[in-house]
C-alpha cells in the first residue's frame, strides 16, 4: 500500500473538524458547552447522592434514575472533555485509539440508555397499573437484573457494532468532519463501499432505537388509560408529573437520535448532523435531572430532610 492509502491507524489520529467552519462561534461554543456540561455533572450527581443519601428515596423509580443520572455523566464525559480541548486550542486531534474508545462507549452508553428508559417506562407502568402487585414485580431483585440487563445489553451490543465499523479501510483519511468519533462521521471516511456498514447500523438502529420507543409508547398508552379512570385528583397530578417528565426525557433522546441514526450518512448535512448530536449529547444529559426534579415533591422532601430542616406546608 503507498502512502496514499495508508490507513488513519497507521498515522495514529484523526483531526476533528468539529465547528471549525465558524470559527467566529468557537468561543461561544466552548462557554455555552462547559455550562451544560457543568449542569449535567451538578445535577447528575445531586441525584444520584440525594438518592443513595435518603431511605425515602430507596424506590425502584429512583434506583433506576441513579442508574440514568450515573449514565448520562458517563455519556456526556465520553465525547465533551475532548470538544472543549479542541474549540479552545488550535490542535484539533484525537488519537486513533482515542477515538475508537471514545466510539466504543458513547455507542455502549447510548444503547443502555434506550434499554434503560424502557425499564423505566415499565416500571412506571407497574406503579400505575398494578398498584397491589407492585411491591411483588418491581423487587430489589428483579430491578438490579433489569438494570444489569440495560447495561450488558450495551455494552455488549457496542463491542460487536464498533470493531466492524473499525475494520473498515479509511485509506488514508484522517480529517473527520464531526465533534467526536461516531458511526456515521466514521463511514463518510471510508473510501469503499460502506453499504453494509450502513444496513448494519439501520438494523441495529431499529432494534435498540425504534422497539424501545414502541415498547415505551405501548406503556404509556396504557397508563394514560389508567390514568383517565382515575377518580383521585391527587394520584392523577402525581401520575402525570411522574409519567410527564419520563415522557419528556423520552423525547428529548429519542428524536434526535432517530434523526441520526435512522438514516443513512449520505442522508443529510453534515453540519445539520453535528448540532443534532450536540443536543442529545450536551443538551439532554443536562435537562434530565431538571425535569425529575423540577416540581417533584419527594426530592424537595429529601432535600429539606438532608439539611435537617422541616418541610414547609406550601410545599
Amino acid at each position: 500500500m503507498n502512502d496514499d492509502g495508508k490507513n488513519a491507524s497507521s498515522e495514529g489520529y484523526f483531526v476533528l473538524l468539529g465547528f471549525s467552519n465558524w470559527p467566529h462561534l468557537e468561543v461561544v461554543l466552548f462557554v455555552v458547552i462547559l455550562i451544560f456540561y457543568l449542569m449535567t455533572l451538578i445535577g447528575n450527581l445531586f441525584i444520584m447522592i440525594l438518592s443513595y443519601l435518603d431511605a425515602h428515596l430507596h424506590t425502584p423509580m429512583y434506583f433506576f434514575l441513579s442508574n440514568l443520572s450515573f449514565l448520562d455523566l458517563c455519556y456526556t464525559t465520553s465525547s465533551i472533555p475532548q470538544l472543549l480541548v479542541n474549540l479552545w486550542g488550535p490542535e484539533k486531534t484525537i488519537s486513533y485509539i482515542g477515538c475508537m474508545i471514545q466510539l466504543y462507549f458513547s455507542l455502549a452508553l447510548g444503547t443502555t440508555e434506550c434499554v434503560l428508559l424502557v425499564v423505566m417506562s415499565y416500571d412506571r407502568y407497574a406503579a400505575v397499573c398494578r398498584p397491589l402487585h407492585y411491591a411483588v414485580l418491581m423487587n430489589p431483585r428483579f430491578c438490579h437484573l433489569l438494570a444489569a440487563a440495560s447495561w450488558v445489553s450495551g455494552f455488549t451490543t457496542s463491542a460487536l457494532h464498533s470493531s466492524f465499523t473499525f475494520w473498515v479501510p479509511l485509506c488514508g483519511h484522517r480529517q473527520m468532519d464531526h465533534f467526536f468519533c461516531e458511526v456515521p462521521a466514521l463511514l463518510r471516511l471510508s473510501c469503499v463501499d460502506t453499504s453494509v456498514n450502513e444496513l448494519t447500523l439501520l438494523i441495529m438502529s431499529s432494534i435498540f432505537v425504534l422497539i424501545p420507543l414502541i415498547l415505551i409508547l405501548s406503556s404509556y398508552g396504557a397508563v394514560a388509560r389508567a390514568v383517565l379512570r382515575m377518580k383521585s385528583t391527587t394520584g392523577l397530578q402525581r401520575a402525570f408529573g411522574t409519567c410527564g417528565a419520563h415522557l419528556m426525557v423520552v423525547s428529548l433522546f429519542f428524536i434526535p437520535v432517530i434523526c441520526v441514526y435512522l438514516q443513512p450518512p449520505s442522508g443529510k448535512s453534515q453540519d445539520q448532523g453535528k448540532f443534532i448530536a450536540l443536543f442529545y449529547t450536551v443538551v439532554t444529559p443536562s435537562l434530565n435531572p431538571l425535569i425529575y426534579t423540577l416540581r417533584n415533591k419527594d426530592v424537595r422532601g429529601a432535600v429539606w430532610r438532608l439539611i435537617g430542616k422541616k418541610r414547609p406546608l406550601h410545599s
